[in-house]
């Protein structure tokens, strides 16, 4: 065994008391044998008598008991660790009756008092004990146990965590808990704290590993248990069943499920948000709610359920935390602030408890309440006293003052007060919101005091602002505080609507300045997300989500471009392109096409709906209408051909114009000419291979006026088919009249350049509607699968047998190069009336999908079904999309090459064991670049992966292609070759080889 430390100074920071102690455990664990085994590379204490164990296990807790935080990082107490760990080990795997409690105590209070860091070393081995005491008879043994397992995986390094789970998967832990829950509401378990540590054990798991929901989401008896428990017990019980709740509800399937318990379950939680309650319990479930409505369809959902009570416990609570503010302790604290970020979900009208609320670290929630329901009011809403017009007022002004108070004491100190700065966000894009809010009272009322507050300095704060914006427009990057920058950008777009600072702005480069932070913007591949700069909307719980399907916020995570769309947007609303041409043409440092150009790529591409709504807004100053799409310029093609068209629009003057029905049925179906019923009559004959006797030969035809201006028409219908055209003023105006007779709401906000209304959804081209049933009388083509036979498959629109689709050659043909060609070829195929396609069904509906919409459907199950699967299952999943990958060299489809290749490579990040099968499979097949991604995958794990004999299954020259990449990696990561090839790294653990082994 180790000696005592004789070198007084390792001795001087701790007391002889504790020096004695040491010794003692020292002289007991001699007692004992330790042994060092090879092949785990460890030394193991062991020792058979039970007399030795017990003096062995009463001098460790003895030792730890005189240990303070101060003595726990001495070299005295560091050397002892493995120790007392392997003695413990050895005593706890003995289950030796008259030594066991006092052990399984002892190890929770040793995992208590060693930092995370020291404990890292030896959770691997103290996991499976521990796991196997959970069901002691020994009821004391099982909860000193759950208590050391829970505090052991609480301080879980992200290093062992997967290791940790393995261990606690195989082990069957997860069952083995709720089965001891389900005992409790049963009467098998008697005692209430062991019922306590088992859901504070299965509560932590559920947290930390997803995978681990889905079998108790499964387990339905579980569930109704936990009701049962929740409704009967008392405080601590209910706390621990919330927080099981709150785990399950990580999982949007788990909060689905719980949701669909009722209106009896969701009351119960809102009750319990009631001053009835203790402010733990309290603060518990406004936990859980905010877990349960964590996208916008659980939210309604939930308020369906039991709104009522919902909005009166987050009104009541703030009342009366407001009330006693001066003297409000941490708990209470901490409830205001779940009380707020539930408020902040809800956004129910909650002023009558804020404007009482003096505490700075729930300011920021706050200002965000006040701000979404400014943005968010309807133009004609009035307060419903004076009181509350009062309460309103007083709000904005401690806004606006807030917010001032920021750029001032930035532009006259210019030194960055982060904490301030933090807290001076929040009110700086509540200003913003309600100086744009659609309430006509609180926008005049913002703009106003606002003004009044600006009124001393706010020119010279105004080209401070500029001047600083200027200057970071030129870097490489934002700087260190984007805090500061974001409230400088809003500021500026505050600025932009108050008439009196417009005139400053533009005649200090503001045009410039922003056009230039536009392009700044899109050149970063950081953008910066408002949840980066703003603390209080961080919920730690919000990483282990899982199972959700997010609609992407209308802000996105690109505030920064969004503020200067915002304030540009603004400029040219006041005073047109024409008064801001000169500033634009001559000072900019790239030409006003390269403008339209990026502008054209932000409304086209996958950013946020607000981003695209203020950029198509921008363009119609530049005489561009409508919302650039890949789908619509692949569409817009066919306009006015023959070839395939199907209706026509004839002019006195002898102009016609050949349209295709299945568009226009889609983007503009009151356009749609009627059919002539002469020509009407349906030939159900699909199985035929004669052009002749195929389908609905219906033809559409409307006659023009002399007084219809074809020119307009013509614009209008180039519209429908691409969503986006260039037109000047005077066609504008012929254009307003068309798009309104139509309808066409969108278009009409465009061609009269309204102002983009927050929260509005950005239009998206989707001719999938006219894949069904609305489609089949345009249809001219049947597209079947590779799949001979579908269970319960029949076709509703027809008596073809085989599973197919009624589609439509306009849209086939503008997606591929290869069936064009094929068309037009004379080959037999190009005569047929049915393109066989060479993939499965599932295959097919994805790419018939993808050719309407641009889009491929979400049908990857990623969460806890898809960590839940096995490998054969997985691969499965993935199989339409490897197919489509084949298929896609084949037809010349690149877009939908690409975006099946981010699904595949999205399930290998998440599915590491999938490369070696799907490897093999694009092999054998001409996906050459598949293969590459694939192996650059496998390439990081190449060590690994060849000492299991991972790689005995594949060719030759598979295994020497992921060997280049690992090496190739290495190199480019700075790393010799040697290093790669001669095993250095095989010792490193799993998370640092990863990491000198992931591309830079």
């Amino acid at each position: 065994m180790k000696s005592p430390k004789k070198n007084p100074e390792n001795n001087r920071s701790i007391n002889g008391h504790t020096y004695i102690l040491h010794c003692r455990l020292q002289n007991a664990l001699s007692l004992g044998t330790r042994d060092y085994y090879e092949e785990i590379g460890k030394w193991k204490w062991h020792s058979e008598n039970i007399e030795v164990q017990k003096h062995v296990v009463h001098s460790i807790a003895a030792f730890l008991d005189s240990l303070s935080e101060d003595t726990l990082q001495h070299p005295l107490v560091k050397d002892s660790v493995a120790d007392m760990f392997a003695a413990l080990l050895w005593t706890l795997e003995c289950k030796n009756v008259e030594i066991l409690d006092i052990a399984a105590k002892v190890t929770v209070k040793l995992v208590r008092v060693l930092p995370g860091s020291v404990l890292q070393a030896h959770t691997l081995d103290l996991v499976c004990p521990l796991i196997c005491l959970l069901t002691s008879y020994q009821e004391e043994v099982a909860i000193s146990c759950a208590t050391a397992l829970n505090v052991v995986i609480s301080k879980l390094s992200a290093k062992n965590e997967k290791a940790i789970w393995n261990i606690v998967k195989e082990a069957g832990t997860v069952v083995c808990t709720s089965s001891i829950i389900k005992g409790f509401s049963e009467g098998t378990v008697v005692s209430i704290k062991y019922f306590q540590e088992i859901a504070s054990l299965l509560s932590t798991i559920l947290w930390r590993w997803p995978p681990s929901r889905l079998s108790i989401l499964s387990d339905t008896n579980l569930i109704v248990v936990l009701a049962d428990i929740h409704s009967e017990a008392d405080s601590s019980v209910k706390i621990l069943v919330m927080k099981l709740y709150s785990s399950l509800a990580l999982c949007g399937t788990g909060a689905k499920i719980l949701i669909e318990n009722g209106e009896v379950f969701l009351q119960m939680i809102a009750h319990c948000m009631g001053n009835l309650y203790s402010p733990a319990v309290r603060i518990e479930a406004l936990k859980l709610m905010q877990c349960l409505m964590r996208n916008e369809e659980s939210c309604l959902r939930v308020i369906d359920f039991c709104g009522e009570p919902l909005v009166e416990a987050i009104i009541s609570g703030m009342k009366e935390m407001g009330l006693q503010y001066s003297k409000i302790g941490n708990d209470n604290f901490s409830l205001l602030e779940e009380i707020c970020s539930l408020a902040l979900i809800t956004r129910w009208a909650a002023q009558e408890g804020l404007d009482g609320n003096h505490l700075l670290g729930v300011r920021g929630y706050i200002w965000d309440i006040l701000g979404w329901l400014a943005i968010h009011s309807s133009e004609d809403f009035n307060q419903d006293t004076d009181e509350s017009e009062l309460h309103l007022s007083i709000l904005i002004t401690c806004a606006c003052l807030a917010f001032v108070n920021a750029i001032r004491k930035w532009c006259h100190i210019c030194q960055n007060d982060v904490v301030d700065n933090l807290r001076n966000e929040s009110a700086s894009r509540a200003v913003l919101r309600m100086i744009y809010s659609p309430c006509n009272n609180i926008a005049s009322t913002s703009r106003f005091i606002l003004s009044a507050i600006l009124e001393s300095n706010g020119e010279e704060c105004l080209k401070s602002i500029l001047k600083t914006l200027g200057s970071i427009s030129s870097l490489e990057s934002y700087g260190s505080n984007k805090v500061q920058l974001s409230i400088n950008l809003v500021a500026l777009t505050c600025y932009s609507s108050l008439l009196l600072y417009q005139r400053c702005i533009t005649q200090s480069n503001g045009m410039k300045t922003l056009v230039a932070l536009v392009k700044r913007c899109l050149g970063t591949d950081n953008p910066v997300e408002r949840f980066s700069i703003s603390h209080h909307l961080h919920k730690i719980f919000h990483k282990r989500t899982c199972c959700w399907g997010f609609e992407e916020d209308w802000e996105g995570c690109n505030s920064l471009l969004l503020y200067s769309l915002w304030s540009l947007a603004e400029l040219l609303h006041h005073y047109g392109l024409r008064d801001n041409l000169g500033i634009i043409a001559d000072e900019m440092a790239y030409a006003e096409a390269n403008l339209v150009r990026e502008l054209q790529e932000i409304s086209s591409n996958s950013y946020a709906p607000g981003l695209r709504w203020y950029a198509a807004y921008i363009l119609s100053y530049f005489g561009f209408y409508g919302f650039p799409n890949k789908i619509g310029k692949r569409v817009g093609k066919s306009f006015n051909k023959k070839k395939h068209a199907d209706a026509q629009f004839i002019h006195p003057n002898g102009h016609v114009l050949s349209v295709h029905c299945v568009v226009i049925s889609v983007r503009c179906p009151s356009l749609l000419p009627p059919a002539r019923k002469s020509n009407a009559k349906v030939i159900d004959n699909f199985s035929s291979n004669d052009p002749e006797k195929f389908g609905r030969e219906i033809e559409r035809e409307v006659r023009l006026t002399a007084h219809d201006d074809y020119e307009a028409l013509m614009k209008f219908l180039e519209y429908v088919y691409v969503g986006f055209l260039q037109a000047g003023e005077e066609l504008v105006v012929k254009l307003k009249v068309l798009a309104k007779s139509c309808e066409l709401q969108c278009f009409l906000q465009m061609l009269y350049r309204k102002f983009p209304k927050w929260g509005m959804p950005f239009p998206s081209y989707d001719l999938t509607p006219s894949v069904g049933p609305a489609g089949y009388g345009f249809s001219d083509i049947i597209v079947e699968s590779k799949t001979a036979k579908l269970i319960g498959w029949t076709c509703s629109m027809c008596s073809h047998s085989v599973p197919h689709m009624h589609a439509h050659k306009v849209i086939l043909l503008s997606s591929s190069d290869y069936l064009r060609a094929l068309f037009k070829s004379r080959i037999r195929e190009s005569r047929s009336l049915n393109l066989q396609v060479p993939v499965g069904w599932k295959a097919m509906v994805i790419l018939m999908h993808w050719l309407y919409s641009n889009k491929l459907p979400n049908l990857i199950p990623f969460g806890c079904l898809w960590d839940n699967m096995n490998t054969e299952k997985k691969l499965l999943e993935l199989q339409p999309y490897l197919e489509l990958c084949h298929l896609a060299e084949r037809w010349l489809l690149e877009d939908i090459k690409e975006d099946c290749w981010n699904v595949i490579v999205a399930c290998l990040d998440s599915a590491i064991e999938l490369c070696n099968n799907i490897l093999q499979i694009s092999a054998k097949s001409p996906m050459g670049k598949l293969v590459e991604v694939v192996a650059e995958h496998m390439a990081r794990s190449y060590p690994q992966l060849r000492d299991s004999g991972e790689f005995e299954l594949l060719d030759v020259s598979l295994v020497n292609l992921i060997h280049s990449a690992f090496v190739r990696i290495g190199e480019e990561c700075g790393l010799k070759r040697p290093l790669c090839d001669c095993g250095e790294f095989e010792e490193l653990d799993e998370m640092p080889a990863t990491y000198f082994f992931s591309p830079v």
